[in-house]
This record gives C-alpha cells, structure tokens and sequence, in this order.
C-alpha cells in the first residue's frame, strides 16, 4: 500500500507545523489532529494511509490511543509511527507492543522520518 495521507497527531502547534510542511513537501497529503478525540474524528472522516503519533497529550496518551487504533478492525491496517521526545528504550518497547510499527524521537530528524515512512511503502 503507497502511503499518500498521513494524520500527524500532536498537542504542540509548532510540531504540527514542522512535520506538516517537511511531509507536504515531500509530496505527501497531511491532515492533523490535536487530541485522542480529534484523532478519532478525523480517522472517522478519511482514513488516513499513515499515523504519526506523539505520546505526551492531554487526555488520553498516544500509547494508549495507539493501543485503541490498532486494535480497531477498521483501522490496524494503518501503520502507526510514534514520534515523541520520550526517548528511554522502555518507551520505545511500550510504544510498539501498544501496536506501533516504528519510533522516531525528537527533535525528529527529517531524513530518519521519511526514511522509515518509505520503508513502510
């Protein structure tokens, strides 16, 4: 599966930004989410092909909606990069056994980014 939409889902505005513009000019069609509830609703509107998903979020953390979306009949096929300044190997272990399929930690390193999306392709 090419991936072509990616939903990046972070509280922090300028992470948005950053990872929206890097993914946009490389081609790719972004859509953003500000919370666990935010996320859901865009999942529910237009399924995205990729997810990259910060931990640290009010509300409901990205483990635990990483954990929800994968175990979605509807969703698990959507690949889930996590990308989060919880850099410990512990937290990268928790993150993919929550369902995801890569860890990238910031400040993300673009190249390293588009790298592993490519991989996913």
């Amino acid at each position: 599966m090419a991936i072509h939409k990616v939903l990046v889902v972070d509280d922090s505005k300028t992470e948005l930004m950053f990872l929206s513009d890097l993914l946009r000019k490389n081609g790719f069609s972004v859509a953003t989410a500000e919370n666990a509830d935010d996320a859901m609703r865009r999942l529910g509107e237009d399924k995205p092909d990729l997810i990259l998903m910060d931990v640290v979020m009010p509300g409901q953390n990205g483990f635990q909606l990483t954990r929800a979306i994968s175990r979605d009949p509807q969703f698990a096929d959507v690949p889930i990069i996590m990308c989060t300044s919880k850099n410990q190997e512990t937290d990268r272990v928790w993150g993919m056994r929550q369902g995801a399929r890569d860890y990238v930690t910031k400040p993300v390193d673009a190249n390293e980014l588009l790298s592993k999306i490519k991989a996913l392709n």
